[in-house]
């Protein structure tokens, strides 16, 4: 299958690379990203997204402070690549692999002070958690996969493939898994209001890769669970607390349909992805801006002057999940998923 990185280290010109997921489907480009002003308007606009990315350019980004932080002496040097990984790790609130990935490279500096010690540090780090995510997908898939019955037509919501990781995806990599094992896989894509995540990014990816992909309206995915025509729903997560998942808005909605039409709903996650200290009420869910929802394509859709909301997430409590899958297995209990 026709998987690329999503991000990857140009060490020729010692910069992080990324494909512009805004500039999709139209276009399939890479942007330089050269430093950590760049990368944090990157994560804003949602050029890279996704949880497990997220997680890998929050840890590249460290690596891009390193190389451009100011100051002569060690400690003021170190108080500048912390300043901007602070910035970095706050970019967006919830999904919380992005502060992981964060944190991970800011403590692999260790006892390095000089500019080049840490600068290889950081790296280095920031390639061992792509490098990771990778396998860790793979493993999700493996495990996911085995979950899927032989044909099988699945629901997926927003964009969990290749593009919001570094390579093959958890939702989706969950399908291609079973592809790739000869099962006979074909995917509702809910187009994923208002930025069409899944009409964008993941028809976009299934289709690259000949799997059968067909594009809903949000609105639709019930009426179709209720036709009969879902055997599974499978989506990404942005945090898993130890009472909820948090995923694009819209989720929720899906696992309550699901429930009621008694078709399995499953989470597919990096075990990067577990928040083990809060409880979803702690959890700020981001607010995005009104344009997203008042305008389409240049078009004015709301009355000047009438209010949106616009919430990036919501959370799915875990009575609503059958299982979550992560590399490590699947979890159909949240103390045996958090190990209490």
């Amino acid at each position: 299958m026709n998987v690329d990185r999503t991000l990857w280290w140009d060490h020729d010109r010692d910069r992080l690379e990324l494909i512009d997921q805004t500039l999709l489907p139209c276009r399939y480009e890479s942007i330089a990203v050269p430093d950590v002003e760049a990368l944090i308007e990157a994560i804003r606009v949602l050029r890279v997204r996704g949880a497990p990315a997220l997680g890998a350019a929050g840890a590249y980004g460290v690596a891009l402070a390193a190389r451009t932080a100011g100051g002569d002496e060690s400690l003021a040097y170190l108080a500048g690549v912390r300043r901007d990984a602070a910035r970095i790790r706050s970019a967006r609130p919830t999904a919380v692999n992005l502060a992981w990935g964060v944190d991970r490279a800011l403590a692999a500096i260790g006892d390095a002070r000089t500019p080049d010690g840490v600068r290889a540090a950081t790296l280095a780090e920031a390639e061992r958690i792509a490098d990771e995510d990778a396998a860790m997908c793979r493993a999700i898939g493996t495990h996911g996969a085995a979950l899927l019955p032989d044909p099988a037509t699945v629901l997926t919501h927003c964009n969990a493939g290749a593009l919001a990781c570094v390579e093959w995806g958890t939702a989706l990599g969950v399908v291609r898994s079973a592809v790739e094992a000869g099962k006979k896989v074909s995917v509702i894509a809910c187009e994923t209001r208002p930025l069409l995540q899944g009409a964008r990014l993941s028809a976009f990816e299934l289709r690259r890769d000949d799997i059968p992909v067909t594009v809903c309206p949000d609105s639709a995915a019930a009426h179709l669970m209720r036709s009969g025509g879902i055997d599974a729903v499978v989506v990404g997560a942005d945090r898993i607390c130890r009472d909820a998942v948090f995923n694009k808005i819209g989720t929720y909605a899906h696992a309550i349909a699901a429930r009621y039409h008694g078709i399995p709903f499953y989470v597919a996650a990096p075990s990067s992805t577990l928040d083990f200290a809060s409880r979803a009420a702690e959890i700020e869910i981001e607010e995005r801006g009104r344009d997203e929802v008042a305008s389409s394509f240049g078009v004015e859709t709301v009355p000047p002057g009438v209010p949106v909301r616009n919430p990036a997430f919501d959370a799915t409590p875990f009575a609503l999940v059958t299982a979550v899958i992560t590399e490590r297995g699947v979890y159909s209990d949240p103390g045996e998923l958090f190990g209490s």
